[in-house]
């Protein structure tokens, strides 16, 4: 496999959730350019229509216009499809807000754990009831919130940005702690919108601020491209044997390029190039060449900042030289599939060492093609990360499905066709 020219990143996930929904909570016409238009945004989009909001269309290469500031209770059940970002972060909002909504989700979401986010919401003054355990469905009351002080037993974005955007929603003061840094852009987001917020170590605090969208201007807000999505086309170029790629206007957030430090302990060849910053994000170009990479070890301390990449990770570490071990892995059992345990059986079927103990993550590299089966379960970061894998000279890897990449990253086989070639 060879690697040629510039490909550029999809908007960030990340940052399209949250600018639809400060946006939906905004006095008059916001517009969101450069927003992803993928399942998992789209999902947002349709649950805030159904909650009064004029959301335009998501479409690729097109700004969105949102009419916000004036919500009604839904006359539906809100789908918040594969999203688990658009049903926590939906949750926070619907807090503030004075009636009964339900939210339920795909097979996969209704798996994932909710209580982390419910039972913060709960200590707020919002009424929870649950219908299946810790996940979805569940009814969500909201009305008027208290102040809240809460520690998170987990570093983790999603809860941090739903417990923030209660207090924002509701007027109300929010401190959250937590023992790791997680991905900050709600953080930053609230900064460059003039919303009172401050950041100390681990440690957000947004002061109250009652009514405070009423004298605020719309959001006309940019989206930098996705790092997440953009590391399956990095390790395309580390992995090739020659060229050069770009992947230009990706977001490089200290708080999610994680996985570039490790990249560079293994050895990879990657320049930062075109540095500037848009809302408080930096953002600049990755210039990718081959790279002969060795093992290495991936701690407890590192992996918030990297969560989503481990996948790719794992499948570059099964061509490194010797052995890569990630620690405290183990909240990946807990993302859109069991991420952990599939991505080691997968690495097995073709042909790699791996294996889970406890929470930790254990790839032997090797320089034999890659060959066998790999069951995505319909996950979209096992499926892309495979797909790569698949690319290199002599492979013979076959995918359970290819649709699921259509939640983060809906042009991605089209974007590797491009930069990919013999």
């Amino acid at each position: 496999m060879n690697v040629h020219g510039t490909v550029r990143a999809p908007g960030d996930k990340s940052i399209t959730h949250r600018a639809l929904m400060l946006a939906a909570l905004s006095r008059g016409t916001s517009v969101v350019r450069h927003p992803l238009t993928s399942a998992d945004a789209r999902s947002t989009a349709a649950c805030l229509r159904e909650l009064g909001v004029g959301v335009g269309p998501l479409r690729a290469g097109a700004a969105v216009s949102v009419q916000g500031g004036t919500w009604r209770p839904a006359t539906r059940t809100l789908h918040c499809g594969n999203a688990g970002t658009t049903a926590r972060l939906m949750l926070g909002l619907l807090a503030a807000h004075p009636f009964e909504t339900r939210l339920t989700g795909d097979a996969s979401l209704r798996r994932r754990p909710m209580r982390r986010v419910t039972e913060p919401l709960g200590h707020m003054g919002a009424s929870i009831r649950e219908e299946a355990g810790d996940g979805l469905p569940l009814r969500i009351r909201g009305g008027r919130l208290g102040p809240l002080d809460w520690s998170l037993p987990v570093a983790t974005a999603q809860v941090k940005s739903a417990l923030l955007l209660a207090g924002l929603a509701g007027g109300v003061a929010v401190t959250v702690r937590e023992p790791a840094r997680s991905r900050d852009h709600t953080e930053r987001m609230f900064r460059a919108m003039g919303v009172p917020l401050t950041r100390r170590g681990t440690t957000a605090a947004l002061a109250a601020a009652p009514g405070w969208f009423d004298d605020a201007a719309p959001l006309d807000w940019t989206v930098v491209g996705d790092v997440s999505s953009a590391a399956f086309l990095v390790a395309a170029g580390l992995m090739a044997e020659r060229g050069e790629v770009r992947i230009a206007g990706v977001g490089l957030n200290p708080t999610r390029t994680g996985f570039l430090t490790v990249l560079s302990r293994m050895g990879a060849r990657i320049e930062r190039e075109a540095q500037s910053e848009v809302h408080g994000e930096p953002v600049g170009d990755l210039v990718v060449a081959p790279s002969a990479l060795v093992g290495t070890v991936v701690t407890a301390s590192e992996i918030p900042s990297l969560i989503d990449e481990i996948p790719i990770l794992a499948v570059l570490a099964s061509r490194a030289q010797g052995e890569t071990v990630f620690h405290e892995v183990g909240e990946l059992r807990v993302k859109e599939s069991d991420r952990l345990g599939l991505l080691a059986e997968n690495l097995r079927q073709t042909g790699v060492g791996a294996e889970v103990a406890g929470n930790s993550l254990t790839v032997e590299g090797t320089e034999r093609p890659p060959r066998g089966h790999v069951e995505t379960a319909g996950d979209h970061r096992l499926a892309m990360a495979f797909a790569v894998l698949g690319r290199l000279s002599g492979a013979r890897v076959a995918l359970s499905e290819q649709r699921s990449v259509a939640v983060s990253y809906p042009a991605f086989f089209e974007d590797l066709d491009r930069i990919t070639g013999p």
